[in-house]
């Protein structure tokens, strides 16, 4: 395994990982923002509702932790949605304390518009690759995206 290049070498910053990460993660935000901005919450709202559409109905709880939100920024997050048609919240029958969230069909519906915007957009973004390196790099971010997850939750243990 070879090292990758230093500013020493000449390759300067566009050979830094943390250049590109973060060009490549303002770009997309930004993209991305713009694909997401009709849904209650914008991208929060997004994710809300793609993690509402794959499964179980989860709790407000369960659901606030999966997509990594504060309780009370979910609550209103939640208000906002259900104001808009979009969830709806009963009570779980297997712990009457706690409530359940549920899509609804409208918003399957605009979950769908954003899926089909942010498609488009990804598109966009990785023009210079073909199907194989899309494919690719989607495995590989998905990889570092666990382990970053993991290092999120340990203790900072700095350089």
């Amino acid at each position: 395994m070879s090292a990758s290049p230093s500013p020493a070498d000449g390759a300067g910053v566009e050979s830094e990982l943390g250049w590109a990460l973060r060009l490549v993660s303002s770009t997309f935000g930004r993209m991305a923002r713009s694909c997401v901005e009709d849904l209650p919450g914008g991208p929060r709202g997004y994710l809300v509702l793609v993690a509402l559409a794959s499964g179980e109905p989860p709790s407000q709880l369960a659901l606030a932790q999966q997509v990594n939100l504060d309780r009370t920024v979910m609550t209103y997050l939640l208000d906002d949605l259900e104001a808009h048609q979009l969830i709806t919240r009963k009570p779980d029958p297997r712990d009457r304390r706690a409530r359940q969230v549920l899509i609804t069909e409208e918003g399957r519906a605009q979950l769908a518009r954003a899926q089909h915007s942010l498609s488009l957009a990804e598109t966009r973004l990785l023009a210079d690759l073909d199907e194989d390196d899309t494919r690719q790099l989607r495995l590989l971010l998905m990889r570092v995206a666990r382990t970053a997850a993991r290092e999120a939750l340990g203790p900072d243990t700095g350089c």
